[in-house]
């Protein structure tokens, strides 16, 4: 199959300028066994905090190459500004297998801006998006060795979904899945749902995968997908995305659990 036309060296260097400007916010993921933040994705928006689909109907197959790289440099460029490293959490981008024509000179530009801003490159995360079907496994392949090569964590997004499929997990060596929120949702009303998840979770598990529940918005979801054995998630229950900012998050439960281990370790203190 005939790969699209492979950009001119200046392009890889240079960069090419978009005909339209955006910007990202960032939401977390969030560690729920221990009450951390285990990464951060950098969401598209526009450049006052449009929702991403104001960006994305903007790009074209002519602007899809620049398109990815800037959102690379973007999401380096204000993770960096806003310490995110110094959390100690990872940075989630998502990437457009597609726009990326030789793994080896396109990841430069990503590699150079890491340098340059001091931002650690094992701390990042590409996400293989869902909005367009692999259609050379070979060439997707050569993009997932050459980042896992240089550090970098691969993870499928929207598993469950749309072209994220058994396939993919079959063919790629992922490190991370993240669940599709139609699999999240509700799940505490849909025991088939749940059977599925703890089979997918214990599948995970063999093959040395983490697994992120996208989606969870209600205090009932949150605690079905604890009972599947999945600790990492991301959604509105914990906190919304923020624009060029790293949110404030709440792990339901979290205080209450410290709240009774206070109270309990003062009474233990007044038996003595």
């Amino acid at each position: 199959m005939l790969l699209p036309k492979q950009p001119s060296c200046s392009a890889c260097r240079d960069g090419i300028d978009l005909p339209f400007e955006f910007s990202m916010a960032f939401q977390p993921i969030v560690d729920v066994s221990c009450g951390t933040v285990y990464a951060y994705e950098a969401l598209v928006r526009g450049p006052e905090g449009q929702p991403s689909g104001s960006v994305l109907s903007q790009v074209t197959e002519t602007t899809r190459y620049a398109f990815d790289q800037t959102c690379r440099v973007k999401a380096i460029t204000l993770a960096s500004r806003l310490n995110l490293a110094a959390t100690g959490a990872h940075l989630a981008i998502n990437f457009m297998p597609g726009a990326v024509y030789a793994p080896v000179s396109c990841i430069q530009l990503t590699l150079r801006t890491a340098e340059r801003l001091g931002f650690p490159c094992d701390k990042l995360i590409f996400e293989i998006t869902e909005q367009e079907e692999v259609a050379d496994r070979d060439h997707l392949r050569g993009i997932v060795a050459e980042y896992q090569r240089r550090g970098f964590k691969i993870a499928i997004d929207d598993f469950g979904a749309g072209f994220s499929n058994l396939c993919l997990l079959t063919d790629f060596p992922s490190d991370i899945l993240k669940l599709d929120m139609a699999l999240t949702r509700d799940l505490h009303r849909r025991p088939r749902a749940q059977k599925i998840l703890h089979h997918i979770v214990a599948l995970a598990q063999e093959l040395g995968c983490k697994i992120v529940a996208e989606g969870v918005e209600t205090i009932e979801e949150f605690e079905a997908i604890r009972e599947c054995g999945i600790s990492l998630a991301q959604g509105y229950l914990f906190a919304r995305p923020a624009f060029e900012q790293l949110p404030a998050f709440e792990i339901p439960g979290l205080a209450l659990q410290s709240i009774g281990a206070e109270a309990e370790a003062q009474e233990n203190l007044q038996k003595r």
